[in-house]
């Protein structure tokens, strides 16, 4: 490597591993020569994306003038967030995907001389975020293997490290947790952010919140009037079907708002981008069937799989983690060569665990087929 090329690169950047993002299926025809895959290794929607949703960008494309940049405020988008969600336009930020907003609070509330908390075995983009700002790491030890929530937050443990760690700026939680698939008590987590001092910002990530039983759910928007320093986000790449087009939104207080879009790029939404959210927000009938069907589904795949004797973590995600109580390496391996592509958790310190996404029922069952066979050789 060329040292004086990269001299005053930050350090934390030039200690980082790049993100890995799950295989596609192009990827996995080029280097094994396997046909007719499918993928079920990033939390896609099985169903694809709202017909309401295509047939707008179909006609939008055949008449619109692409050399015009796009409504830099998302006004109509946010007009839209704000109707459903009963909050002010002036407290929504939009991202390039909720991941645009991980980026902008590191941004915003991390360096050299503050620390960002998150659980181990949490979202990986977290991490990275506080490493590229040169911000200290405080990683929350997870829940225990047999507890209730397996390797899920423990907000107990939060809350010590939290006093032990008075540098702390930033806290992520995400809501489910990506990849367990557990989640919080509504009733504890309102009780640690009433714990969480004025200054520090909790970031509370709820990119699954769709998915999850509504009796499970805080009233999250509520939160956010008594908890100034609380910000929540999420996406439309996963319920709503639109993860290619990469849109999310924060909501928080104004003032935090304010200073993210200080830092958020011009344009960070494409003009399709921006109308496939707001078609989207309007096709609700689409985001229950989705909703139902992973309901349905992620039970019976649950069920086959205990069947099969393996070790499945409780869900309220899109997605179910699943233990072999060995190296899932070969086993992820196996899959590929079947032409299944699921995702290896062994970057999130979960060697033994793949993560499988739910996909429609004849994935599933394929899925299933394949796993059976990889564990029979």
């Amino acid at each position: 490597m060329n040292s004086t090329l990269l001299k005053h690169a930050g350090p934390g950047v030039l200690s980082l591993e790049a993100y890995s993002p799950g295989m596609p299926i192009d990827e996995l025809q080029r280097r094994l020569g396997v046909g007719n895959a499918i993928k079920l290794a990033s939390n896609e929607n099985p169903l694809g994306t709202s017909a309401k949703v295509r047939e707008a960008i179909a006609q939008t494309v055949s008449g619109s003038d692409f050399a015009r940049y796009p409504d830099g405020s998302g006004h109509r988008l946010k007009q839209k967030i704000a109707q459903m969600q009963a909050i002010e336009p002036s407290r929504i930020t939009l991202g390039n995907g909720s991941n645009d907003i991980i980026e902008l609070l590191g941004r915003v509330f991390l360096g050299p001389d503050r620390a960002a908390m998150f659980s181990a075995h949490a979202f990986a983009v977290y991490p990275i975020i506080a490493q590229a700002q040169s911000a200290r790491a405080v990683v929350v030890p997870a829940r225990p293997a047999d507890d209730e929530q397996p390797y899920g937050h423990d907000l107990a443990a939060f809350a010590r490290e939290l006093k032990a760690n008075p540098d702390v700026a930033l806290i992520f939680i995400a809501n489910p947790n990506n990849p367990t698939g557990t989640w919080l008590n509504a009733a504890d987590l309102e009780a640690f952010l009433a714990q969480v001092p004025s200054d520090v910002i909790v970031a509370l990530d709820e990119a699954y919140d769709e998915y999850m039983d509504p009796a499970l759910r805080g009233d999250t928007r509520a939160w956010l009037d008594r908890f100034p320093n609380l910000i929540v986000f999420r996406t439309f790449s996963k319920a709503y079907g639109l993860a290619a087009l990469r849109v999310g939104y924060s909501l928080s207080s104004p003032e935090l708002a304010d200073v993210l879009n200080r830092v958020r790029q011009p344009f960070n939404n494409n003009s399709l981008a921006l109308l496939a959210a707001e078609v989207a927000l309007e096709d609700q009938d689409f985001v229950q069937r989705s909703v139902e069907l992973n309901t349905r589904e992620r039970a019976r795949l649950t069920e086959a799989l205990q069947g099969m004797g393996l070790t499945v973590l409780p869900s309220q995600a899109n997605f179910l983690a699943v233990g072999f109580g060995r190296d899932a390496k070969p086993i992820h391996q196996g899959l590929l060569e079947r032409g299944v592509i699921v995702r290896p958790v062994a970057s999130y310190e979960l060697p033994q665990f793949i993560r499988v996404s739910i996909g429609t029922e004849a994935e599933n069952d394929r899925f299933i087929a394949a796993l059976k066979e990889v564990l029979a050789a």
